[in-house]
Formats: C-alpha cells, structure tokens, sequence
C-alpha cells in the first residue's frame, strides 16, 4: 500500500502499528521506538483520502469514528506524526502544498465586520460551560506564562496578565482599550491594578453577557465597560492599548488596517501591546482541519509578515519578545482538564464534537512542540521615549502587582 509506503519513509522516530480496513497489520519501526501508537482504519475510503490531503481527511476521520486509535492515545499518534514531519519540511511536496495554500489564503482570510463577527460566533459563542470545564479561573482563553517549572495554570495565567500590564507601564487615570477582550479577565485585572478606565470589545454575545456579570459581581462597572464592537468602528483616544488572541482573526488582508486603527486610537505618548500566535519559520497557511473546523478565517503570521505594517503605520517597535514552549505547555494543561471532564461534555454536546476537541488541543499543543508555532509579543508606541531604556521595570512591575495582590488577600483573609 502506496500509504504505508509513505509512512516508512516518514516515521525516523517512534513506532506505529497501521491496521489498515482490510485487516492488514503493517508496522512501522523508527530509531527509538518510542512513542508507540497503533491506528485502526475502518473505512476503505481512508486509505485514499489519508494519501491525498492527510491534513484535513486524518482529523475527519477521527472525528467520525472511521479512524481510531487503540494504542498510544490521539496526542501520541498526533506527536509521532508532528515530531516526523518536522524533519521534512524541506521537502518537494510539502514545499508546493504549502505553496498553493499560501496562494489561497488572502481569499480564505476576507474578514469584512459581518464575516468576523460570523467567524467569531463559530467558536466563542459556544457554551460557556464548555471552556470552564478546561480554562483556568479567570477564564484565560490564550497562551499562559510559566514562570517557572511545574507552575499551576492558574498562576501561569495571573503571571501572563501581569506580564502585559507591566509592558503596558499602566498608571492611574489612564483610558485603556482592550481589543478581543473575551471573558473579560484581562480588562477586570487591568482595572484593579490601577487603570482609570478600561473598555473591553468583543464579538461574541457570549463572552460580552459573562464580561458584564463579572464586571457587576466586583463593583466595577464604573471602571471596565464591555461593548459588542469591532476595532474598525472604535474611537479613540486611548492611553493604553492591549489585544490578546485576537490579531489571529484579523486575517492578512486587514493588517494595515489594524495597526493604522491603533495608531489613529492611541495617544501621542500612549504604548500598546500585541499578544499573538505566530511563525518562526516564515510565512505559511492554515491547518485546513483547523480553518474548516475550529477557527474559520484564522492565520498564524510570521513576524516578518507583522512588522512591515506595524511600520508603515507609523508607529515604532518598542520590545519583541517570543514565548516559545508556553502555549504548548497552556495546551497540555488544557487538554487534560477537558478530558477530565469528558463525561459531562458529551452529556452537553455529543461523542462527536468531543473528539474534534481532543483532536484540536492535542494537534494544537504537537504545532507548538514540533511545528514552528510560538506566540509574539510586540510593545509599541508613537514616541520613541515612551517606555524607560531598559526592560528591567517590566520584571520589577511583576514583582510589585505580586506583591500588592498578596497584600489584598492579606486583608480579605483578615476580614
């Protein structure tokens, strides 16, 4: 079988067991032999599909039921799988696939408001029960911050929010505008460590609903607003600007317009910080599994596709930092949790829509692990003294909002 075939000359490291529809068993032995998965194929349809477009047709196929695995779990057949590719990215056919989906892209990525606003219904106007059965407390639906070995995602995910705000260089009385602000997390933490004000702007009905309870419940309506808006329709002006797993929605063809709306929005000494899933290995596509299934319209850019724009918009780039294995890590702690949780998630949607999750997170975590994926964050400003000369005051920032959240709990305890 031309697959197995295949197969072979992919697989340098690990082990896979292929039983293929017709009850063939066919091993595929690497150097280490480590992971070891075994893949059941039930349908004799696959053995076609896998070869012809095994992006999109191995996720369906999971999906479906036609494709399962008795050995080694989907992580495990999706890390042999991720792990080997890795070493053939220089090859002929991956070069011209890549090169045709890059080709299609800017016609897949056309995000006027009323196809955004579709987009984003597509996956975050799911039920919030579902993305509180895997997201940390505040419900964090982005790349987390380990600060250090072993840390919990709770903390990882107050750690990232400190992170931002210590680059944001946030000061009493300032306007700050939180572009994508989801389950408004961030905004409500801006807020209690001292911004003036803070306005949140979604597109999704359901995170605006919990945003404004949430806002409610702490007393903060006078200081955190969430609105259903587009940045397109936002006026300014802003002393601070942060937008956090967003910008992969944005799509290729809207950049310029993205950065010269927050440049136009932004104060003449104001900063903004650009949180984002990006490339380290250039410009590419999106998964087609993950453009039909999970985020319609979405891109991973590389920085070289970022920063010509953030340029021609006249702002500058003040700090550049890349968090390299931190999503990967966010991921796995996701993934488990929400398979901690399986029971009561097929009870609320079915056995089919859980297994696309499983198969979103796991594939999602091995891109980061094995595929060139890391998440960007880009500080920008309009004048060239707007943050100090050194990076010091973003980690001594960090420790004194740790300091002062400990002090809060202290008395609240005390109360």
């Amino acid at each position: 079988m031309l697959f197995v075939s295949i197969l072979k000359h992919l697989i340098r490291d690990g082990h896979l067991t292929l039983i293929d529809a017709n009850g063939r068993t066919h091993v595929v032995e690497g150097g280490s032999g480590r992971p070891r998965v075994t893949l059941r194929l039930h349908d004799k349809a696959l053995h076609r599909r896998l070869l012809l477009n095994p992006q999109l047709a191995l996720g369906e196929a999971y999906v479906d039921g036609t494709l399962t695995v008795d050995e080694g779990g989907i992580d495990g057949l999706l890390d042999l799988l991720m792990r080997n590719l890795a070493r053939n990215h220089g090859s002929r056919l991956y070069a011209l696939t890549n090169f045709v989906r890059i080709l299609g892209r800017r016609i897949a990525q056309y995000n006027p408001v009323s196809i955004a606003r579709r987009n984003v219904a597509h996956h975050y106007d799911l039920s919030a029960e579902l993305f509180e059965t895997f997201l940390d407390d505040d419900m964090q639906y982005s790349c987390a911050y380990f600060r250090n070995p072993g840390e919990s995602l709770d903390d990882a995910q107050t750690d990232k929010k400190r992170h931002l705000a210590a680059k944001l260089l946030l000061a009493p009385g300032q306007r700050v505008l939180d572009i994508g602000s989801g389950w408004g997390g961030l905004a409500l933490s801006l807020a209690q460590e001292g911004a003036g004000h803070v306005t949140g702007i979604t597109l999704s009905r359901e995170q605006l609903a919990r945003s404004r309870e949430r806002a409610s419940r702490l007393g903060l309506e006078d200081r955190v607003e969430f609105r259903l808006a587009d940045y397109r329709e936002m006026e300014g002006p802003f002393d601070r600007i942060v937008s956090v797993g967003m910008f992969e929605h944005v799509g290729v063809n809207h950049y310029a317009r993205f950065f010269d709306q927050v440049n136009r929005l932004l104060t003449d000494g104001g900063v903004a910080v650009l949180h984002a899933i990006g490339r380290l290995d250039g410009p590419g596509a999106t998964n087609p599994w993950i453009a039909k299934y999970i985020f319609p319209g979405g891109y991973t850019p590389a920085l070289s596709e970022v920063l010509p724009f953030i340029e021609r918009a006249g702002l500058l780039v003040t700090d550049v930092e890349i968090l390299r294995l931190h999503y990967a890590e966010t991921l796995k702690k996701w993934r488990h949790r929400f398979l901690a949780h399986r029971e009561q998630l097929v009870a609320l949607y079915d056995e089919r829509f859980c297994r696309m999750w499983e198969f979103y997170l796991a594939g999602s975590e091995m891109g980061f692990r094995y595929q060139g994926l890391m998440v960007f964050q880009i500080q920008m400003a309009k004048r060239i003294d707007a943050v100090p000369l050194t990076r010091d005051y973003i980690q001594a920032r960090e420790e004194a909002a740790a300091r002062a959240d400990q002090t809060r709990h202290h008395r609240g305890e005390a109360a």
